[in-house]
């Protein structure tokens, strides 16, 4: 068998085996069977480079970062449904369907689960994925072609054997398994980063990102519901002919969907998946009801905003009651000190919650919540449990408001606020808590990526006295840390292993994995690729790093800070005194800086992105971020719930922008 033979063999099984293991779930050989499989096509592609194609497996991946998504207008748009929260709405959508099509109409309805994640719309050419877009504002969406690529229940290429039009199109739903959105917020959270809030907002965040390398890594799936092509012989009849055709084209189909002949099939439906929604491996928020026909789906036509022939029914978000015993503090790497509700344990969303986030003192304030309150806690599309209210009519009459702490829980210093944030901090850097965090963080995937050190051994380790800072990781011995509880000889062998393999770490992670404030992955790739050396950073003045394209005036401070404190630097010492050598990885830069010397301020919730990633977007790009609105301010970046900072920008005339604005921005 020739090279060509055997590495299109290997493409089309592992094509096979990926429909197997994501759209069927059942997978019919080993992870390490498929490894091996793609190890080989690998190594095959790698002697014969002029054998790659853009559609191999191999290539899910793009090599360069995305510098920008261009806007791609909808073949058809993209229409946002109508929401239903009862009953009697479900019987009033069926009453207008009837007047329409008639009384004497054969009428069936599919219903499918409502994925809690986002649209896109996929483009095939002659069987090959060439293109990929976001819902957008359904006339319009960003190309996310890269990004899409990465998911692994998308073909790239359909399979030779099945007939298909020249062109078509598919749409879905791109989400987070519960599991993957798990495994990333445990990641951010050893990092004392900021936790998605759910898994839809993960989901949409990844597919902004510029870097499909960490795409891939957050492992979004897609579920298809939409066929569609000018070619007449595939042109089906029905919505549920179009599910089985993406079955048979091995897209990944939502298994729970009905053909219904009533009103009451449907309801019973929702009331079924209602009650199990909690037992599915991702989030759902409701159901989709569509009109089975397609000629009939016709006739009922659109509206502006959404198609008459099909509704979403919405289910209510997940509640519980219960009393909070306790408030207790917890402190993070950087001394930020986090309110936490202590709870009677209550079943909620499938899982047993004794505790939920407060946020901050602010969010305390607000909804004036007390030790001994009973409130109501929720999931809905979250997974971290949250306080939605306090059942005022149950509190007790001696009940007082939540004492603010004026000292570290852990160490006793006196806290500090700095003006413009709504956190307190602890300012001690020798404090226990942040010692430990410090150390955890170090270690992370993220950073030094040292494999097995993860919370709990951290925290052993510290107690034992072997750990005080992240330079004694160093010297730790396989035959001290073998007899510590749950270790043993391998274990401690791994990660005795796996430390020494973090001494010649990429720069970017090791000055990550320092934990200067504001200084995330990609300011950290910045400061590597223009510095290529830790000494030339430490010594960088504040003109030097504010001139650099994607460090704002914040960050270059706290740098500046960090490298001229003399317990800094001696740590700094101690690491490469124990054979700490960063390696400088090669990098690309950016060539235009589209926002250089524009000033913005970033208020509200911004749609599918974060604060944080609006701001290291801003950075990124050459513009600066501040935290509040001046004569200075050039842009108010303004999402929904914006407060005091829009009246205020409005007062002085400041421009307003939303992101989509930014984007262009970006791209002109």
């Amino acid at each position: 068998m020739s090279a060509f033979e055997r590495i299109e063999e290997l493409r089309e099984l592992i094509n096979r085996y990926d429909y197997e293991y994501y759209s069927l779930a059942q997978p019919s050989i080993s992870d390490y069977e498929y490894d091996m499989l793609m190890k080989e096509l690998e190594k095959l592609e790698h002697e014969h480079p002029e054998l790659v194609t853009a559609t191999s497996p191999t290539q899910r991946v793009s090599g360069q970062p995305t510098k920008e998504f261009p806007t791609i207008i909808h073949k058809s748009p993209m229409l946002s449904l109508a929401n239903t929260y009862n009953e009697q709405e479900i019987i009033e959508f069926d009453n207008r369907t009837r007047s329409v099509l008639g009384s004497d109409a054969n009428i069936e309805y599919v219903i499918e689960l409502k994925i809690d994640g986002l649209a896109v719309s996929l483009v095939y050419e002659n069987g090959i994925f060439i293109r990929g877009a976001k819902r957008g504002d359904g006339v319009q969406g960003d190309d996310v072609t890269n990004n899409l690529k990465t998911i692994r229940s998308i073909p790239l290429k359909i399979s030779s054997d099945i007939e298909i039009p020249g062109e078509f199109e598919v749409r879905g739903e791109v989400y987070l398994p519960k599991s993957s959105f798990e495994a990333i917020n445990n990641e951010r959270r050893n990092n004392d980063e900021a936790e998605f809030a759910n898994p839809r907002n993960a989901a949409a965040g990844s597919l902004s990102m510029h870097d499909s390398s960490i795409v891939a890594s957050r492992k979004l799936l897609m579920f298809s519901y939409y066929f569609a092509s000018e070619d007449s012989r595939f042109q089906f009849k029905t919505h549920l002919d179009n599910l089985e055709h993406l079955k048979k084209l091995r897209f990944m189909v939502n298994p729970n969907y009905k053909l219904c002949k009533s009103i009451d099939e449907i309801i019973a439906f929702l009331k079924k998946w209602e009650a199990k929604r909690d037992s599915l491996p991702y989030e759902i928020d409701g159901a989709v009801i569509k009109v089975n026909s397609i000629e009939q789906q016709r006739t009922l036509g659109n509206t502006s905003k959404s198609p008459r022939w099909a509704i979403s029914y919405k289910f209510k978000a997940t509640q519980a009651e219960t009393r909070i015993n306790q408030i207790t503090w917890q402190v993070g790497r950087t001394g930020i000190i986090t309110p936490v509700a202590e709870l009677n344990p209550v079943f909620l969303a499938g899982t047993t919650v004794s505790r939920a986030t407060l946020h901050n003192t602010d969010e305390i304030k607000r909804k004036d919540i007390r030790e001994g309150d009973y409130v109501f806690i929720e999931k809905g599309g979250d997974i971290i449990p949250k306080v939605v209210e306090v059942v005022f009519s149950k509190r007790e009459k001696d009940s007082e408001p939540a004492t603010i702490p004026k000292f570290c829980p852990d160490c006793k210093t006196e806290l500090i606020r700095t003006e413009g944030e709504v956190a307190i901090r602890c300012p001690n850097l020798q404090c226990p808590a942040q010692i430990t965090r410090r150390i955890e963080h170090f270690a992370s995937r993220s950073a030094m990526d040292i494999e097995g050190m993860g919370t709990s051994l951290v925290e052993l380790l510290a107690k034992e006295g072997m750990l005080n800072d992240v330079s004694d990781i160093y010297g730790l011995e396989a035959e001290k840390v073998q007899n510590l509880e749950r270790m043993g000889k391998k274990s401690a062998d791994n990660l005795i292993q796996s430390i020494e393999k973090s001494k010649t770490q990429d720069l970017y992670r090791f000055i990550f994995a320092l934990g200067i404030p504001y200084i995330g992955v990609n300011a950290a790739k910045i400061l590597s690729h223009h510095f290529k050396s830790l000494e030339k950073i430490q010594f960088a003045t504040l003109d030097e790093l504010v001139d650099i394209e994607g460090i704002g005036e914040k960050m270059a401070q706290s740098i500046v800070a960090f490298f001229n404190k003399d317990k800094n630097n001696e740590l700094l010492k101690r690491l490469k005194n124990a054979g700490v050598s960063p390696k400088i990885p090669e990098m690309n830069s950016t060539e235009t800086q589209p926002l250089d010397g524009k000033i913005f301020v970033i208020t509200g919730t911004l749609p599918g992105m974060s604060r944080e990633e609006a701001k290291a977007l801003i950075e990124k790009y050459g513009g600066k971020t501040t935290s509040s609105v001046s004569q200075n301010t050039d842009y108010l970046l303004a999402g929904e719930n914006a407060g005091s900072k829009l009246s205020k920008a409005k007062s002085i005339g400041t421009d307003i922008i939303d992101l989509t604005i930014l984007k262009e921005m970006i791209r002109t």
